[in-house]
């Protein structure tokens, strides 16, 4: 053996004595834990003594007290803790054990609390003892539960936990009167209070209410400033937010033993607090209350009330000797400012037009569809609109337009709503161009709606619907702005409710020449159904190929749409009429985010996998459904953009997983992209993912077209790339012939990183089983080859077994094996 193996061979020899004496040693430390009497050692002087005159000394009796004195509880401290250190990491399965290590940690920190922690007796890592407590007492059915409980900070954790906020909120008040809660945890736990209510828990207002006045009576108690919070939440007061905030002031000064400074403390809070009330029935609240008129006496409350009544409206104001600055009257500016922030703010159509009715008769000289630089508008409608010669009706309708898109765009469809009928109602007095355009735009807003509401659950858009989106697509209206979006989320809309027959049959020809994303979208729709047939009769995916190489084909230049949309496609002039109209529109990519229906997207992700895996220096393809309906070659190679079909690729799998998540053929495209990307982490994850949708998490077989040869070997290559061998060798037992040769060459690699011999259960085939056991004899690794010979040995793998009895012992250890597999890389 080479010096390694015989180190290794030594530790583990070591190891073994010391596994086998363990007991042993324990029952001697437990038996000193008996001894009640201090200790002596001898030192080098009682030595030296001894060596002189061995009478004079006797080391040997228990009544000497020759030495050094090691005193009974510095040896119970030293060994109570190497004991419970034992017995910890025995108890990871047996309560029992942790019950017992509990025990010794707290002896241990007695004796120290008791005798100091610096003797030289003994050696204790006090942080560490610390952490043992706090993890047994996690561990074990504390008998003290109700001693830990009695803490503020235990009861606060537990009802946090548990969602018993209004308990919260008790112990601070009762805290308030003893102030023993640091600040620091008060605000933390006020803060995530806050957050949680933040992100959708309503009822969580007035409990975040609550804890924040505790905090501000508090905080006022001590002397500190008032929080922002505090300010923020008394707005606007109201009579049960003054009550509460008179409870908590009332049960957290004790009057009877409170100090002068105290008082005085809580009544300017309670002064100031009136001051900065504006409703009078409120300060009376205060003011009578009987904590208020204990707190001051009687020449303040009348001084106080005296500058309450002067600051109300009801007094004359002629009689005021100096004239206050809220009696100015506003300059137009600010007017104008003000009513410019209303008009930012405003979503209801009716106020916004009153807005613009006062703005306007205040100046003539301002453009308002400018004060927001987030109004925007496209640059086709724009031209229209600010064509319109009146500044009012112009301003108007931008804004109406531009704040109905934003609604819209945010998903606040009944805003939008609303903000478009007001315009439509508006425009159809003066431009029949603009209220074509106004239609158009609550057509796209009602299918929006429907995808968002009524379409989530499947159920069909109603007939008016689809009869308005056909119209849209046949409208033959002269000098009509257009948003190219409309028309890609119509055609996408009727690919979505499989409105199949009428893209492919209904559909009038001149549409189909003259708008490409029909034509786009019958394509689309007439391979859709001829998927079921044979090879032969495919002759629309053929088109749809074509249609898409050249769109695909490059220029080096990027082209920017008329909606603003920047293409990640690059286009080249083209002498097809139908490439020709996608040149300088949208993105022609955005189409396809807007197919929801499964076919459809399979279809378009496959071809452009088709397409990303024609590239002749492209070594890892990547899988897809329905792949072979595609041809196998492109004429012009050099001509398409395969840097952007890539990006295509990658966008697409990962939108259409949005849609279902548990598609396992999408999953094994993305595992196949990381794979391509050589993530191999990631790649993983989606392969096991892949097969333990369709799959029930393994507990069924994998379905072999999700697991083919290809798709294991690709396995096998990432578990390699990752240095887990172990894996390796195993998955190489999953492909229709075993591969020997790989799984022996993984088996030999000693730096693997998985779990190793813990993996021997899931192997199957007796021949890598065997030669493990060779292997593990060969290097003298005793107990793994054990482990090997014990796999081995289970009478389901015995070869004179039927087969059925076989085949259902491996399907047993691949489902055990991929759900372990799974739960590493999930």
């Amino acid at each position: 053996m080479n010096q390694m193996q015989q180190e290794k061979e030594l530790t583990e020899n070591i190891l073994k004595v010391l596994k086998e004496q363990a007991a042993d040693s324990i029952l001697v430390l437990e038996g000193a834990l008996k001894l009640n009497k201090d200790l002596y050692v001898h030192t080098i002087r009682t030595l030296d003594l001894l060596a002189m005159e061995p009478g004079m000394v006797n080391g040997e009796t228990e009544s000497s007290t020759a030495g050094l004195k090691i005193s009974a509880e510095e040896i119970q401290c030293q060994v109570c803790y190497d004991l419970g250190a034992i017995y910890f990491q025995q108890g990871s399965t047996n309560a029992a054990v942790h019950e017992n290590a509990k025990e010794k940690f707290f002896k241990t920190k007695e004796l120290i609390a008791k005798n100091g922690s610096s003797s030289p007796h003994f050696t204790i890592d006090e942080e560490r003892l610390a952490g043992y407590c706090q993890a047994c007492g996690v561990l074990t059915s504390s008998s003290d539960d109700a001693s830990q409980q009695a803490t503020p900070y235990s009861q606060i954790h537990s009802c946090m936990k548990s969602g018993n906020y209004q308990d919260v909120v008790k112990i601070f008040l009762e805290d308030n009167l003893t102030l023993s809660l640091p600040v620091q945890f008060r605000q933390s736990v006020l803060r995530e209070l806050f957050q949680k209510a933040q992100q959708g828990n309503d009822a969580l207002d007035e409990v975040c209410f609550k804890v924040c006045v505790c905090n501000t009576v508090c905080d006022v108690l001590q002397g500190r400033t008032i929080d922002i919070q505090f300010c923020q939440l008394f707005l606007k007061p109201s009579k049960e937010k003054i009550d509460f905030l008179l409870e908590v002031c009332s049960r957290s000064i004790n009057l009877e033993n409170a100090s002068e400074a105290l008082k005085r403390k809580m009544a300017a809070f309670l002064k100031n607090l009136c001051l900065g009330l504006e409703d009078l029935q409120l300060v009376f609240m205060i003011s009578s209350h009987e904590l208020f008129i204990k707190l001051l006496k009687d020449d303040e409350r009348k001084l106080l009330i005296d500058q309450m009544r002067k600051r109300s409206p009801r007094i004359n104001l002629c009689t005021k000797p100096v004239t206050s600055f809220y009696d100015i009257p506003a300059s137009a500016s600010v007017n104008i400012g003000q009513l410019e922030h209303q008009l930012i703010l405003s979503v209801d159509p009716w106020r916004i037009r009153q807005i613009l009715i006062e703005l306007h008769g205040m100046t003539s000289e301002r453009q308002f569809w400018t004060i927001s630089n987030k109004w925007e508008v496209p640059n086709v409608y724009g031209n229209v609109i600010l064509g319109i010669k009146d500044n009012l009706t112009r301003d108007l309708v931008y804004i109406l337009m531009a704040k109905g898109l934003h609604c819209c765009a945010i998903k606040d469809f009944v805003h939008a709503k609303q903000l478009f009928a007001a315009c439509l109602e508006l425009v159809t007095e003066f431009s029949p161009k603009l209220r074509q355009v106004m239609l158009n735009e609550m057509l796209l807003l009602d299918i929006y709606t429907h995808e968002a509401g009524a379409g989530v659950s499947g159920e069909r858009p109603p007939s008016d619907l689809i009869s308005r989106v056909r119209g849209y697509l046949e409208m033959r209206v002269p000098d009509i702005p257009l948003r190219q979006v409309i028309a890609e989320e119509c055609v996408a809309f009727l690919l979505n409710w499989r409105e199949n027959e009428y893209l492919t049959m209904q559909v009038p020809l001149p549409l189909v020449q003259t708008n490409p994303y029909v034509k786009l979208g019958q394509l689309l729709a007439a391979t859709c159904k001829e998927l079921p047939g044979p090879k032969e009769s495919r002759r629309t995916a053929k088109d749809l190929w074509e249609v898409v190489v050249q769109i695909c084909s490059v220029s080096n230049q990027h082209k920017r749409g008329n909606d603003g949309r920047v293409s990640l496609i690059k286009h080249r002039e083209s002498t097809l009429g139908i490439m020709y109209r996608f040149h300088g529109n949208t993105l022609f990519l955005f189409f396809f985010f807007s197919l929801q229906e499964p076919l459809v997207l399979t279809t378009i992700l496959s071809l452009f996998v088709k397409l990303h895996n024609v590239r002749e220096d492209i070594v890892n393809d990547i899988a897809a459904e329905h792949i072979s309906i595609w041809p196998s070659s492109i004429p012009n190679l050099q001509s398409v953009d395969f840097e952007a079909v890539a990006v295509t690729v990658k966008e697409l799998v990962s939108y259409a997983l949005t849609i279902n998540a548990n598609n396992h053929f999408w999953l094994i495209i993305q595992a196949d992209i990381y794979f391509a990307t050589n993530q191999y982490s990631a790649a993983l994850h989606y392969y096991l993912q892949a097969g333990a949708v369709c799959s029930d998490f393994f507990n069924k077989m994998v379905p072999p077209d999700v697991y083919t040869d290809q798709v294991i070997k690709r396995m096998i290559k990432c578990c390699s790339l990752l240095n887990c061998h172990t894996q390796v060798a195993i998955l190489c037992q999953f492909l229709r012939e075993v591969d020997y040769k790989t799984a022996f060459k993984a088996l030999q690699e000693q730096n693997s990183h998985d779990a190793m011999d813990s993996y021997y259960e899931y192997i199957w085939d007796v021949t890598i089983l065997e030669y493990l056991t060779y292997l593990h004899h060969k290097r003298g690794e005793t107990d793994k080859r054990q482990i090997a010979i014990k796999a081995i040995g289970q009478t389901e793998l015995n070869a004179s077994n039927p087969e059925e009895v076989l085949q259902l012992a491996a399907q047993r250890r691949k489902k055990k094996f991929l759900q372990a597999m799974a739960k590493l890389y999930f």
